[in-house]
């Protein structure tokens, strides 16, 4: 089991960052590849962004590469999600997602292969 706790979403004005951060709890938090997924009314359920285990190996959207930055921190199992440059359709409730592996291809998060959800934090981008 691993247990995800999201924060660092708000609101913000177009052009500006945010800093989500997501804390893993539980016995392989440490070992796991994480994410992000965001969801909104209009466009439903979209993957974000995605790192494995060891850092070296990431994985992004093509509407976030470029402003995103995912990493993480093995010593704390936290995973980060920098945001830049941000626009009114990242708004958002941002959700944090485990799987019960270290490394995950690319097309598994695409298709949202995920077996752990954080509750979610809202990111609000005001024009």
């Amino acid at each position: 089991q691993v247990q995800l706790l999201e924060s660092g979403g708000g609101s913000v004005q177009a052009g500006g960052s945010l800093r989500l951060s997501c804390a893993a709890s539980g016995r392989t938090a440490s070992s796991t590849a994480l994410g992000w997924f965001r969801h909104s009314p209009a466009k439903g359920r979209n993957f974000v962004a995605a790192i494995n285990w060891g850092g070296a190996v990431t994985f992004y959207s093509d509407s976030v590469k470029g402003r995103f930055t995912i990493s993480r921190d093995n010593a704390k199992n936290t995973v980060y999600l920098q945001m830049n440059s941000l626009k009114p359709e990242d708004t958002a409730v941002y959700y944090c997602a485990a799987t019960g592996r270290g490394a995950v291809v690319e097309g598994a998060w695409l298709a949202g292969v995920v077996d752990y959800w954080g509750q979610g934090t809202q990111v609000a981008v005001s024009s």
